[in-house]
């Protein structure tokens, strides 16, 4: 029993020397990194009322009339191009469907006097009254071509051209240069400066035996 409280008593002041040895923590030491602090935390201020002069809010006022008065010139104008688009439009359609209604108007008079010539003919007794009904439509329709921009290319007696004239054979002659167009079997066309048709022609070409 005596030999155990003695054991009791080296244990505690084996302890209370070990903690007298350990360094003490200063109050104000730095905390570890990572440790939590407390951290005071201000409140924010109230922001300050902003004052307005008379001259600031007649400058703000004006500010709004004109972005006011911006946005619906921007807005009548949108409007007026979607006018202009759709009215574009609709014209390009009539025009490319009633692209030949001028033509037309122009075509039914010919179209008149070919009926009455072909009336006329079943009771003709004279191919010279035919011939001269004929030849009035033939003015007719030369005067409808002419009036549209539609020419009669020259060919004969002109040199060949491949842009203008389509080659169907040579003819030997010695009276025209070598090149030179001397038959046409079809006339050919053009509309201003296009090229409607080319006119079928023969060109001349030496003649065996000729230098």
């Amino acid at each position: 029993m005596k030999h155990h409280e003695e054991h009791h008593a080296k244990h505690a002041a084996h302890a209370a020397h070990e903690a007298a040895a350990a360094p003490a923590t200063p109050a104000d030491a730095p905390a570890a990194p990572g440790a939590a602090t407390d951290i005071p935390v201000s409140e924010a201020k109230p922001s300050e009322p902003v004052t307005l002069t008379a001259d600031d809010f007649k400058k703000l006022q004006d500010a709004a009339a004109q972005a006011e008065a911006l946005r619906d010139r921007l807005l009548r104008t949108q409007a007026d191009w979607d006018n202009y688009r759709k009215r574009a439009i609709r014209e390009k359609e009539e025009a490319v469907r009633y692209a030949a209604e001028g033509v037309m108007e122009k075509l039914l008079p010919i179209l008149d006097s070919f009926e009455m010539g072909l009336q006329a003919a079943k009771t003709a007794t004279e191919a010279a009254a035919i011939a001269q009904g004929m030849q009035m439509i033939y003015t007719q329709f030369q005067n409808l071509l002419k009036d549209v921009g539609v020419e009669t290319i020259d060919a004969i007696g002109h040199p060949f051209d491949p842009h203008r004239h389509e080659a169907l054979g040579h003819q030997e002659s010695a009276e025209h240069e070598e090149g030179t167009v001397v038959g046409q079997m079809r006339k050919g066309y053009k509309l201003k400066d296009r090229l409607l048709r080319p006119a079928s022609v023969f060109v001349a070409k030496k003649s065996e035996g000729q230098p």
